[in-house]
């Protein structure tokens, strides 16, 4: 890829995705074979302001030597350091900026059980930190290809051409084009999701109902008076910043513990360096009761066993089929751009800011409003052409919202 070319996106990472102001600190995160764009990334934010930098590398490879070759005692504690670390975050609200190019299935051969003792045991602890910096410091997830990750999409290529493939893939779906202005074009898709969102919120849903051929049915219902939020994000201060590029979903978080019956999944999953593929996940009095995978069914069990809140709901979002990832044709085996194809929902943690007035309540304010809490937050895609969604009214009226997987509202 040019460099050029990726300059341009480091700058859109900086500008449009954490919106970086002068005077604030930068976390990087990034796989080091990563370095360059990393690096452009790290060049970028100090020339948009930046007081510091700092890059905390990662290698998928060394994180699996640590789950095999340390004790869960061991790879459980979270060091003194690490909690300092945590703690000059919270007291500094850094931007933090996330690149991923990790293996999907890089972890593949890990004892799942200990590696899910491991990270319930340290997002425990964690989780506090993680509290305490919700909607009041900016972030974002980016992607760039990686030579594993690229042969993983375009297997039949050789590595160089899975790599520039992926590479073009990524760069179209952020709006990275050409002579175009990147910058400008979020601008106007930001609009567009917000005049939906809008659209959605002033319905006040009761709730939704879900119908596929696949075999999903499913009903959720949704918080009184909630929001749907979609595209950028604004902080409490008002800094406006987008968490996700790309984006192309309006999501909000449903009532906690009230959805029933069965979701399939359309795509694979890949969690924790490891997929699940073609499964589906029963509810019952808002709690998933059962599921069923024929490629990894003990990650996902364990997965929605890490605490209380993992086997809920919290998060519902809504993207249609004639969508530009979508209509690309590639599954990518990563979130960031899977869930931006389909329909999800997530296990686990929802929003608080689909709560209006949430900055002024409690957590215990906001968890008796609706708003489900867990260690995770785990998307999984359940859209397709065939899916249609019902949106009931709290009058009783039902609204078409999708039908044959794309917007009718």
């Amino acid at each position: 890829m040019k460099k050029t070319v990726m300059r341009k996106y480091a700058q859109l990472v900086v500008k449009t995705g954490v919106n970086i102001q002068k005077g604030q600190g930068c976390v990087i995160f990034a796989q080091v074979e990563q370095h360059e764009f990393a690096e452009m990334v790290a060049e970028e934010a100090y020339r948009a302001g930046a007081k510091w930098v700092h890059m905390q590398w990662q290698d998928q490879d060394f994180n699996k030597l640590q789950f095999r070759h340390e004790s869960v005692t061991q790879r459980s504690r979270v060091e003194e350091w690490e909690k300092a670390q945590q703690q000059y975050i919270v007291d500094n609200l850094p931007v933090r900026i996330s690149i991923t190019s990790a293996d999907p299935d890089g972890l593949r051969g890990v004892n799942v059980d200990k590696m899910q003792k491991i990270n319930a045991a340290r997002g425990k602890v964690l989780k506090p930190y993680r509290d305490a910096i919700e909607n009041r410091h900016q972030w974002t997830i980016v992607a760039v290809p990686s030579k594993k990750w690229a042969k993983k999409v375009f297997p039949g290529e050789r590595t160089s051409a899975a790599v520039e493939k992926l590479w073009e893939a990524i760069l179209q779906s952020v709006r990275v084009t050409g002579d175009n202005d990147p910058q400008a074009e979020w601008d106007r898709h930001n609009r567009t999701i917000m005049e939906k969102c809008e659209k959605l919120t002033a319905y006040d849903f009761d709730y939704l109902h879900y119908e596929s051929p696949n075999g999903t049915d499913f009903k959720c219902w949704l918080i009184p008076g909630g929001k749907w939020n979609g595209g950028g994000e604004t902080l409490i201060d008002g800094t406006f910043f987008n968490p996700n590029m790309p984006t192309e979903e309006a999501f909000t978080s449903p009532m906690k513990g009230r959805c029933e019956g069965t979701l399939v999944a359309t795509l694979p999953l890949s969690y924790q360096g490891n997929l699940i593929d073609q499964f589906s996940i029963t509810f019952e009095n808002g709690k998933a009761v059962s599921c069923k995978a024929e490629q990894g069914q003990e990650l996902l069990e364990k997965m929605i066993a890490m605490d209380e809140g993992a086997c809920m709901l919290g998060e519902l979002a809504l993207v249609p089929d004639d969508s530009p990832i979508s209509n690309s044709g590639i599954l990518f085996y990563n979130t960031l751009f899977d869930e931006n194809a389909a329909c999800h929902v997530a296990l686990g943690m929802g929003f608080n800011d689909t709560i209006p007035g949430f900055a002024d309540m409690s957590k215990e304010e906001i968890a008796e409003k609706g708003i489900n809490d867990s260690v995770i937050h785990v998307d999984f895609m359940i859209g397709s052409k065939e899916l249609d969604i019902t949106g009931y009214t709290r009058d009783g009226n039902a609204v078409p919202i999708f039908r044959k997987g794309n917007w009718a509202i």
